[in-house]
């Protein structure tokens, strides 16, 4: 008990909401750029030339205005007209030096900033590739693709801009105090003590852009999924008429994004007026102060101009700290996220921890008091034990939502159970890594997913290093080989985004195709035909008797048409096996099984009376024909 309780709080516990959104977590320079450092830690030394190259940059701001004191004292008052004719090139010939350098470290700069930005993308996107399934099934892609690529954006645009300009600034600051220290500490004094005002404002705009801003990032999800259900669903939004409802939907989560975006706008940009206030305080004083030291003599004219000048550019900055500010929290905060995402365990990661590899299948698959449950709440299989022979076809059948493909998904460990275990041929395939367990697997489901790309593309995900012997094998036995004929560019025929210019037997068969090529030893098929007509029906049934000669097959089936030949037949309800035997044997039960057979093929002669005679013969009939298709199949 205490086993299965710690089992399902883990996997609980490592299923974020990646649309979720804490205010109550508050950002960290320190903690940001830790995680930020994983990623910059390769291009380090990049990183430091860059750093090293801002001081230049920053440094020569300093120049300019210092050679404004000479400047005054020398040509406006002592009227060196030699010295005159010098400073006008000193400038240009330092504002030039500098420019190469600024155009040089932005050139380092993007180079890093491009290089962490891909790293972390990459890094991100292998992450959402070894998720848990449960993780799909719990997020939209909206969720995914904001924490996925729009946090990895935020975070490296806006740290990598910010980093580059606090490193500038930072430079130019320290050389522009030098200089007002240099000319008057008693003015500097001035100018630096006003900026002390703003400390409290600052942490007022800080709480005010966390809070709006994760606000924000929570209705960003909601647009990217609106987004991606209208391009998937535009054929039910148009059958259905839904174009308006649906528009109204997403005009009021933009009017909902648009007031938090107007929110954060009044709530933080009375900062940067506040700033040229402050500025313009410390300017006032100390050209009220400065004349004063002028009259008295402390301080020459140049160098006051050299003072006000070096503050005038040490200020400049400052008033726009406020956007600065702003875009330095969103990616402080997008930062979090992503490490959040980073540290997010799962099972799939190592392989699936497991530590041998299985190399074909050489007797059983078993189930051992298997119960599972997708929301912790309710159990959909409950204390399941059932055998899987080596080459034998099993079917699975019931109800729907009875458990029918949780069976079939915890094989391949597309999620992991709350009590028991799967062994195959004796050993938990928690002991197997997940890529040699999945590799002796192949599913075909109900509505395959084809990748965007060419036929062939879509055949090699199963055998990337098929022969063409191989791949023109398996389209034959696919029966897709007098399709692929009639197209004119053949197997390099591209089937569009999740192969819509396939009609639904199509892509079956290519699904099939595919599975075929992968040569697996067992096949688990997932009410592949369920959704197609009965002319493609009986093509794609054809494709898959082809897939599932000499295979261990599972099948799950709405139509017993399509499983009345297997070895054994399984009759899964409420998440618990009711019945098993083959067909005859489930029959002679007359239980569900036999309930369900007869809603599918029993035909009244009217709706008061049965006759039990007919029925019989049309249940002889079914089989006769079965056995007889499946002969002809033989023979072909």
């Amino acid at each position: 008990m205490l086993v299965t309780f710690w089992t399902f709080m883990t996997k609980k516990y490592n299923i974020i909401k990646l649309d979720h959104v804490d205010e109550k977590v508050n950002t960290s320079f320190i903690r940001g750029y830790k995680t930020f450092w994983r990623f910059l830690k390769p291009y380090a030394w990049w990183g430091i030339l860059g750093v090293l190259l801002t001081i230049p940059v920053g440094a020569l701001d300093a120049v300019v205005a210092s050679f404004l004191k000479p400047f005054m004292d020398q040509v406006m008052v002592e009227q060196n007209v030699e010295f005159a004719h010098k400073v006008p090139f000193y400038i240009i010939g330092f504002t030039l030096l500098q420019g190469i350098f600024i155009y040089t470290a932005n050139l380092v700069n993007a180079y890093v900033g491009a290089k962490v930005s891909m790293d972390m993308k990459l890094t991100l996107y292998k992450k959402m590739l070894f998720c848990e399934s449960a993780m799909f099934d719990k997020n939209t892609s909206g969720g995914f693709g904001m924490r996925f690529s729009g946090d990895a954006d935020a975070a490296t645009g806006g740290l990598i801009a910010n980093i580059k300009l606090f490193l500038q600034k930072f430079f130019s600051s320290v050389a522009l105090l030098g200089v007002l220290l240099y000319n008057s500490w008693e003015l500097s004094f001035i100018a630096m003590g006003v900026l002390l005002l703003l400390v409290l404002p600052m942490k007022i705009v800080r709480k005010r852009i966390k809070q709006i801003t994760l606000r924000t990032l929570g209705k960003s999800a909601k647009m990217g999924t609106a987004y991606m259900e209208t391009i998937g669903g535009i054929k039910i939004i148009k059958s259905f008429n839904l174009q308006n409802s649906i528009f109204e939907k997403y005009s009021k989560n933009y009017y909902d994004l648009f007031i938090l975006g107007m929110k954060i706008t009044r709530d933080t940009n009375w900062l940067a007026p506040l700033m040229h206030l402050v500025t313009a305080c410390g300017v006032a004083g100390v050209l009220y102060f400065g004349l004063h030291l002028i009259e008295i003599g402390t301080i020459t004219p140049g160098s006051f101009v050299a003072f006000l000048a070096a503050l005038i550019m040490l200020y400049t900055p400052i008033k726009s700290i406020g956007n600065n500010y702003i875009a330095v929290q969103n990616s402080l905060l997008a930062l979090d996220r992503v490490k959040e995402v980073l540290e997010l365990d799962s099972y799939e990661a190592n392989d699936g921890e497991g530590k041998k590899t299985l190399d074909g299948f050489k007797d059983k698959i078993e189930f051992k008091n298997v119960k599972f449950s997708y929301d912790g709440e309710r159990f959909v299989l409950n204390n399941v034990n059932l055998e899987i022979p080596r080459g034998k076809k099993i079917a699975l059948v019931g109800n729907s939502g009875g458990g029918k493909s949780t069976v079939c998904a915890l094989i391949p460990r597309l999620y992991e159970l709350d009590a028991g275990e799967i062994d195959i041929d004796g050993t938990n395939i928690n002991d197997y890594t997940i890529s040699s367990l999945r590799s002796q697997i192949s599913m075909v489901f109900q509505d395959n997913f084809l990748f965007e790309g060419t036929i062939r593309e879509n055949l090699l995900y199963g055998k990337e290093n098929a022969t063409e012997e191989e791949i023109k094998k398996a389209v034959k036995e696919a029966f897709l080989d007098e399709f692929v004929e009639n197209l004119p560019d053949g197997l390099e025929t591209v089937i569009g985004e999740r192969g819509i210019l396939l009609s639904g037997g199509q892509k079956q068969r290519v699904a099939i195709a595919r599975a075929i090529l992968k040569n697996a030893p067992i096949a688990i098929l997932d009410e592949a035909t369920s959704a197609l007509d009965n002319r493609s029906e009986k093509v794609v049934q054809a494709a898959l008797d082809k897939l599932m000669a000499g295979r261990t097959t599972i099948v799950i089936a709405h139509r017993l048409s399509t499983v009345m030949d297997a070895d054994e037949i399984l009759v899964v309800n409420d998440g618990q096996i009711v019945e098993k035997g083959n067909h005859q044997e489930l029959l002679a039960l007359n239980g569900a099984y036999a309930a369900l057979y007869k809603s599918q093929f029993v035909k009244k002669k009217d709706e008061d009376e049965a006759d039990e005679g007919e029925t019989i013969e049309a249940v002889k009939r079914e089989q006769d024909k079965a056995e007889q298709e499946k002969a002809e199949q033989e023979k072909a």
